[in-house]
């Protein structure tokens, strides 16, 4: 099975007229149908509002289409709180769900008015020495520990996770909360990755609405909203069924009305901080074949490597490859697709099964419209790719440039090392 690219060898040959290969390529029209699906699904809920989780692709153009749907940002660190605010993300707009804080990071969070997520009880004691009071909105982090199951075998381990409160510390940390003060609670919980299942949400739904009403009948603390986070995978391989928020939306609502109306809580806020749903499947990695080898294997040796896309070093991640103007082809050639790092796990793909592969052909890597630029380092000196966007009418705008070396040497106290060399590095 294949999967079709939403870019053409044609379109590509034009692209790196302007814009050298490696690049990381999205699709406007994907990502809006998306965001449109996702807020009609879900329209049902008075309340509901999408936190695109920053960190999945942090690219200020992408931010910019969320927010033209009312989609608000998820923050994990200081410079996503920086870029949300100055993108005019505001308030409530923002939810800042961080682990092991700085201080700074919390005073950065309460200036800007964002919703903050405490992921530890300890975090309640610090944030108000922190902030000298807690703000009047807060939401805790539950993780319930043990091992979390579906019926279709997806299964993730919560309780090896280094995030969240126990059900103990929970309840306590409401308490306190309620005795100080806060006024609008909210309850948070990410139990499993990447789940291609419509199961996953309406499961974790039915936990933390339980959680909510005995937090009611228990604690006297009624709930605002109830934050799924993310979760919701995608589809990297080609045998996959997509998930279907729709099928989603219908189980969740089921469960809101089962569990939270009967207990006075039916008009309680959903939030979600999906990224790799949003952007995932609407970005990808376009390469160029530099050189075949013929050793003990057939290594197909690409401009990218794991720099710029290292979920597949990095544990062993499937992303689909297509080679352009060959997707009709009989794919009877085995490969290993490599990138240039002097490590050996910098490989895209190991034995894949793809057409014939020449010198100068474009590959399509799928799916890096999340965690793939995001990941990006800069080991053995590689350089960052571009980031370009495929818009709606055809053309391609530049979203984020290649880095140079200039870019690389920025940071040293001896910048000026290329004011010295005798040729121009940034256009050999």
């Amino acid at each position: 099975m294949q999967k079709k690219p939403f870019i053409t060898k044609e379109q590509v040959e034009q692209i790196t007229k302007t814009y050298p290969t490696p690049f990381h390529l999205y699709s406007e029209q994907g990502i809006r149908k998306n965001a449109s699906d996702l807020k009609k699904a879900f329209s049902w809920n008075k309340g509901f509002k999408e936190y695109f989780a920053v960190k999945a692709c942090p690219n200020p153009y992408i931010l910019k289409i969320f927010q033209e749907y009312g989609f608000g940002t998820d923050c994990s660190s200081m410079t996503e709180l920086m870029m949300s605010d100055a993108l005019g993300f505001k308030g409530e707009d923002i939810m800042f769900s961080s682990n092991d804080t700085p201080a700074k990071e919390f005073k950065a969070a309460a200036k800007i008015s964002a919703t903050i997520n405490l992921d530890d009880f300890t975090h309640i004691e610090c944030l108000e020495k922190t902030l000298g009071h807690l703000p009047e909105t807060l939401s805790l982090r539950f993780n319930p520990g043990g091992v979390f199951k579906m019926s279709n075998g997806i299964m993730d381990n919560p309780g090896d996770a280094k995030y969240g409160f126990t059900e103990q510390q929970l309840f306590e940390g409401y308490r306190i909360l309620k005795e100080k003060g806060v006024k609008k609670f909210g309850i948070h919980s990410f139990l499993a990755s990447n789940t291609v299942t419509n199961e996953y949400y309406p499961k974790l739904a039915g936990i933390l609405c339980d959680i909510a009403v005995r937090l009611k009948e228990e604690v006297g603390v009624e709930l605002s909203f109830i934050n799924l986070s993310g979760g919701i995978g995608i589809p990297y391989r080609p045998e996959q069924e997509p998930n279907d928020i729709f099928a989603i939306s219908r189980g969740v609502k089921k469960v809101f009305e089962e569990k939270l109306e009967p207990a006075g809580l039916g008009d309680m806020a959903l939030y979600m901080e999906s990224g790799r749903f949003m952007t995932g499947p609407y970005g990808c990695l376009v390469t160029q074949v530099l050189h075949l080898k013929h050793t003990y294997k057939e290594y197909v040796g690409c401009d990218a490597c794991a720099v710029n896309l290292m979920r597949p070093a990095m544990y062993g991640a499937y992303h689909h490859i297509t080679v352009l103007g060959k997707e009709d082809e009989e794919c009877s050639f085995k490969y290993d697709v490599t990138g240039s790092l002097c490590e050996n796990n910098d490989k895209f793909a190991i034995d894949r099964m793809l057409p014939e592969i020449k010198p100068g052909d474009y590959l399509v890597i799928h799916d890096t419209g999340a965690h793939g630029f995001a990941m990006g380092y800069n080991y053995n000196g590689k350089l960052k790719s571009s980031e370009l966007l495929l818009k709606e009418d055809g053309q391609v705008q530049m979203i984020r440039r290649a880095e140079t070396p200039r870019d690389y040497f920025a940071t040293f106290d001896f910048s000026d090392v290329l004011d010295n060399v005798d040729y121009d590095l940034e256009n050999l």
